[in-house]
């Protein structure tokens, strides 16, 4: 069943939305990109990383720029408590984390718009609960609002059980994507930069080939993290979806039509 998108995307915030969202990635990705000579000395980016939070901030501007109605606002306020209380309630315990089925199944029916913003507004919520603020939660805001404006750009005709085979196959992924994104945005910090010619070391080595220092984060992401927390947090995402997803979807789709009451609305 296709539902109105509750936070509308103009071509213009699309646009920004695409750029900032470009932007991240490239600070997500730059010790991949960088360009160093050998024993050079290298620096993490920190001003990039200052910028991050600015960048999030423009894009929720621009996104809200026409206004949203107070009723899309009330259901995206819920919806954020509701994520922090099951963030809190779930604090990552061995990679079970109860807030993205929910951020899935709300950026399916709300649209991408919605679902960026509150995966935003989920994790910095959570955040605040959780005294989980510190320099990684601008790259979770983003990475958690990739995920509900990933959900809201599913195929909208899939209904039924298709649907929930599609959630819980999304799910799986967004799980894995978050796990190895968040590494990368701590993979120098953690595992240090090394020196050229240090073969065994997980670390970043500036100036390295391009694919040996993808082995080097390929291995490092596997073995903190990809073999067993994002794991876990897969699996708790596919039957976390397979088990509520039909009942949360429908009362998810009643407050939709119930909000989104447009005239201009086909």
């Amino acid at each position: 069943m296709s539902s109105p998108a509750a936070v509308r995307l103009t071509p213009r915030s699309a646009l920004v939305l695409g750029l900032a969202s470009f932007a991240g990635l490239m600070m997500l990705c730059w010790p991949l990109l960088l360009q160093a000579s050998p024993g050079q000395r290298i620096d993490p980016p920190f001003l990039f990383l200052a910028l991050l939070p600015l960048v999030v901030m423009v894009v929720l501007a621009e996104i809200s720029e026409g206004g949203l109605d107070p009723r899309v606002l009330a259901i995206l306020g819920v919806l954020s408590a509701v994520n922090a209380v099951l963030r809190a309630l779930s604090p990552g315990l061995a990679g079970v984390e109860l807030t993205f089925f929910m951020l899935v199944l709300a950026g399916r029916v709300f649209g991408p718009g919605f679902g960026f913003v509150l995966g935003c507004t989920s994790l910095f919520a959570s955040a605040l609960l959780t005294a989980g603020v510190g320099p990684w939660l601008p790259f979770q805001m983003l990475v958690s609002a990739w995920v509900g404006m990933g959900a809201g750009l599913l195929p909208r005709r899939l209904t039924g059980r298709a649907e929930i085979v599609v959630l819980c196959v999304y799910g799986v992924v967004a799980a894995y994507a978050f796990g190895i994104l968040m590494n990368l945005s701590g993979w120098p910090f953690v595992a240090g930069i090394a020196v050229p010619g240090e073969e065994r070391s997980l670390s970043y080595v500036p100036g390295a080939p391009l694919m040996e220092n993808l082995h080097r984060f390929g291995l490092y992401t596997l073995l903190t993290s990809t073999g067993g927390w994002d794991t876990v947090r897969a699996v708790t995402n596919a039957v976390a979806i397979a088990a509520l997803g039909p009942a949360v979807l429908t009362t998810l789709r009643r407050a939709s039509r119930r909000a989104l009451v447009r005239p201009a609305d086909g």
